[in-house]
């Protein structure tokens, strides 16, 4: 299905199933194919799911417009708007979890009743006040650093399925990587932490016991920064936490979704 965002840009999306609505945010360079096991299990529980492909990823128009984490979180209230959805939970894989610190910093609670960030720390640049960001990026290589192959992101192997349907996403969308390079350098320099110190819904954060992009400890920082938060470590898991042990992943999804969904 396609939406048509405020300043014209063409998302495609997917909107299926009944009952209480949860929304999957992809990760840069993403596409909505890698929710493959977790759409299944939250359909098979009954549950709404929309999935979308960002601007210049995936299915989704292909542009220079809106590189920036702002219009990514935009497009995310207005596709809720056009589904006349005013409450769902948000879960969103790297980027995506920052694009929605980016709508809790535009709309406060907005349309949400809870959040889930996946792997995904609120600040990737290290410094004197953080050391949880995005491998060893400190502002001595920022930007350039991100002109680099960021190498590979799981630690384990994907189900066969969910890779062969990435693949074919892929190969009829190719990703163009230099074209969205001023959006990750815009990402990258963003930092949300006064977003999770303060966020006005139930905010669950996951993250890869393997990650190669961060170190897991994270978690416990987001914890001092928001008592509230409830964290958790997904054990042989990479970057693509939800893809890698979606058994597991699920299972902890699942049980926050239950003391969200009314």
């Amino acid at each position: 299905m396609k939406f048509i965002t405020s300043d014209h840009v063409r998302l495609d999306y997917e909107d299926e199933g009944s009952g209480y609505p949860i929304l999957l945010v992809s990760g840069l360079g993403m596409c909505k194919e890698i929710w493959r096991p977790t759409k299944a299990f939250l359909l098979q529980n009954g549950y709404r799911v929309i999935t979308f492909d960002a601007r210049n990823q995936g299915a989704s128009e292909h542009t220079f417009k809106g590189a920036r984490i702002s219009r990514h979180a935009i497009d995310v209230y207005e596709l809720l708007k056009s589904l006349s959805i005013e409450h769902c939970l948000a879960v969103g894989h790297s980027m995506g979890a920052s694009t929605m610190f980016g709508y809790v910093s535009l709309f406060g609670r907005g349309q949400l009743d809870g959040l889930v960030d996946i792997d995904q720390s609120p600040k990737m640049i290290n410094d004197e006040t953080w050391h949880y960001g995005f491998k060893d990026l400190s502002w001595d290589e920022f930007p350039a650093a991100l002109k680099m192959p960021l190498g590979r992101a799981t630690a384990v192997e994907i189900d066969e399925a969910t890779v062969a349907a990435v693949r074919q996403a892929n190969a009829q969308h190719p990703y163009d990587e230099s074209a969205n390079l001023n959006f990750a350098i815009d990402h990258a320099f963003q930092d949300w932490r006064d977003i999770v110190a303060l966020m006005p819904v139930p905010f669950l954060a996951v993250a890869g016991e393997k990650s190669p992009y961060f170190n897991p400890d994270f978690l416990q920082a987001i914890q001092i920064l928001n008592e509230k938060a409830q964290i958790q470590v997904v054990a042989n898991a990479g970057h693509a936490v939800m893809a890698e042990q979606p058994v597991e992943f699920n299972a902890v999804l699942g049980d926050f979704v239950k003391k969200i969904a009314p």
